[in-house]
This record gives structure tokens, C-alpha cells and sequence, in this order.
């Protein structure tokens, strides 16, 4: 199933209570290294720290009304619930690399369930600590993302719980759509939206919302290019996952609901090096003293660096999507 706006706006009506509305900074050229006029999305100031919690909420959210009868009482979007019927009320479990684990958890204390999260071996200690600090069991699995979500699958069965799937799942990228939506109520009509992919639940969600309206480009580290793989296979297909961003956009393979929207209404991929994701995250602070992590700062690498091109006049955003990892990386 491929969301529509219209799944967006309803998406939106579901999570506009738990979520942030997330500014945006407008940079002239040569502001942190851009060629052209910018309009930067600034996601990395949701709640947790990524754009993560927008599907988070919306799939349990979704799941919730999906059981939900007049005994269960109403569910409760403004605070902690136990309202939440069926398959919820046994809990949330995700695999993460971290971001979306954490959204999880947040998820999960905002609405009175209890989480469990399965992370990689690679996933930094930062992240695995700031899951727990919100609430969740994490559990660490031996190996990448995938791995994770393999015990993930496992113990889902054990327990009941309700898996929250980081992208592959339709309501996860109507979800991510609302930022899309906020962003066109923020700025004057855009050409381009940049926006880098992991497993592509959240380009997905900005590609449904506009529907080809406007340019959505792919950014993936090289060391990890699942999208750009799959567009050029016409389908989702394995890669190698390595480098600085692959506890956040290092999926081994594209979601099968995000390649749904991929396909129709991503219109290019670009990949950016490690050590130009480097100098993005140190640009993002030097000009605007804002902490990105590797995956939240590869979008502006890609326009910092020539990997995307804009023609003249071409109105370009860029979303920086994830803060959470170590400042000392950054800030020397």
C-alpha cells in the first residue's frame, strides 16, 4: 500500500500532540558551504533527537484504534495511556541502530507501555544509554542492524509485544510524511528536498506527501547505498553496510512499503564519502552550533560537495535529520 497525502494529514492528526513542529534556518551562499540559497529542515531538534517518533507514534497510535472499542475508553493523544488496546498493551519491541530505538522507548513512557530494544553490537554506547534512560530494556545482539532485527522477530513471538518497525511498514511512512507536510507550511514553494536515506521509511514519507510535486534526491554514505542499489536493480537487493553512518542508515536492504514510493517519486541518488559527512557535521556546528550526527548531516554533504548540483534558481532544502552521537567527534 502506497500512503497518500491524505494518510499523511490523518497521520498528522494522530501524532501532532507528541510530536514538534521543527524550525527551519534559511543559509545564503556560502553560509556552511552551500552554493545557493538553502532552506535547512532542522529535524534534529524532535524529540529524541530524529525525525524517528513521527512513525513511531503513528504505527502505534494506528494500532491502538485499530482494537480499540468504547469499553477500552478513549486514547488519549495528549499524555500516558491505557487505553491502548490489544496486541499494545503487551508492549512495543524494535530493532535500532539507536534512533529509532529511542523513539520507541519515548513512545512507549509517553504512553504508559513498556519497551523492549534490540540493538546491533555497532550501535555506539551513546545511543544504547539514552534508550535505556528512556525507560526501555535494551538488549545488545551481536553484529549490524539486521541481526537485531532477526531476535527482534524471535522474541515478538515469545512475548506478543508489538513490533515498531523502523521503515518498512506503511503507516511508519505516513508517519515520517508529516514532516513534508510541515515543511511546505514553513517556506515558499521548493524545487528540491534532499534528504538522506538509511532503510527509506522517511524519504518515502516526503516522496508520498509531495507525489512528485517536487525533486526528492536520495544522499547515502558510499559505504552503504541500499536505495541507490535497489533503483538500479528496479528492486530492493542486498548491499555491504560500512562507515560512520551505519548505525543510522546503514539498512543492509530497502523496505519493500518504502521501495513502493521509492520507485514512483524519488527522482535521483547521490552518495557522499565518510570524511565529506565529517566536514558537514563540522560546518552544521561551526555556523550554526548545532550537534549532527553522521546520518543527520550527509544530506548538506551531498550540496556542499557538488554530489547534487542545483540549476540556477532551483529552490533546495535540505533536512538534517539526526543529532545523537558523541560531541566530541565534532567539537575539537
Amino acid at each position: 500500500m502506497i500512503p497518500t497525502p491524505d494518510d499523511i494529514e490523518r497521520a498528522w492528526e494522530r501524532i501532532r500532540d507528541h510530536v514538534r513542529v521543527t524550525p527551519v534556518v534559511s543559509l545564503e551562499p556560502g553560509e556552511l558551504g552551500v552554493p545557493a540559497p538553502t532552506v535547512l529542515k532542522l529535524e534534529l531538534l524532535q524529540h529524541t533527537g530524529s525525525f524517528k517518533p513521527r512513525g513511531a507514534f503513528n504505527s502505534v497510535l494506528t494500532a491502538g484504534e485499530s482494537r480499540h472499542s468504547e469499553a477500552d475508553g478513549p486514547v488519549r493523544h495528549g499524555g500516558r495511556s491505557s487505553a491502548l488496546a490489544g496486541r499494545v498493551m503487551n508492549g512495543l519491541i524494535a530493532a535500532s541502530g539507536g534512533n529509532h530505538g529511542a523513539a520507541v522507548a519515548y513512545v512507549a513512557q509517553r504512553l504508559g507501555l513498556h519497551a523492549e530494544v534490540f540493538v546491533p553490537s555497532t550501535s555506539p554506547p551513546m545511543k544504547r544509554d539514552r534508550i535505556a534512560a528512556l525507560g526501555a530494556d535494551v538488549r545488545v545482539i551481536e553484529g549490524l542492524y539486521d541481526d537485531a532485527q532477526v531476535a527482534v522477530d524471535v522474541r515478538a513471538l515469545e512475548t506478543g509485544a508489538f513490533k515498531v518497525h523502523p521503515y518498512d511498514s506503511p503507516v511508519v511512512v505516513a508517519g515520517q510524511g508529516t514532516m513534508a507536510r510541515e515543511l511546505e507550511r514553513q517556506v515558499d514553494a521548493i524545487d528540491t528536498l534532499l534528504v538522506a536515506t538509511g532503510g527509506g521509511g522517511f524519504i518515502a514519507g516526503q516522496a508520498a506527501w509531495f507525489a512528485g510535486r517536487v525533486r526528492v534526491v536520495s544522499v547515502e554514505p558510499a559505504t552503504s547505498q541500499c536505495l541507490r542499489a535497489a533503483l538500479e536493480a528496479e528492486t530492493p537487493t542486498p548491499v555491504d553496510v560500512s562507515g560512520i553512518a551505519a548505525d543510522s542508515l546503514g539498512a543492509a536492504q530497502l523496505g519493500a512499503a518504502p521501495w513502493d514510493v521509492v520507485h514512483r517519486y524519488v527522482h535521483d541518488a547521490v552518495v557522499v564519502e565518510d570524511e565529506e559527512i565529517r566536514a558537514a557535521q563540522r560546518a552544521i556546528w561551526d555556523g550554526l552550533r548545532l550537534i549532527a550526527e553522521p546520518g543527520g548531516a550527509a544530506a548538506l554533504a551531498a550540496l556542499r560537495t557538488g554530489a547534487y548540483r542545483p540549476e540556477q534558481g532551483e529552490r533546495v532544502a535540505v533536512v538534517v535529520c539526526g543529532a545523537n552521537c558523541d560531541p566530541a567527534t565534532i567539537v575539537s
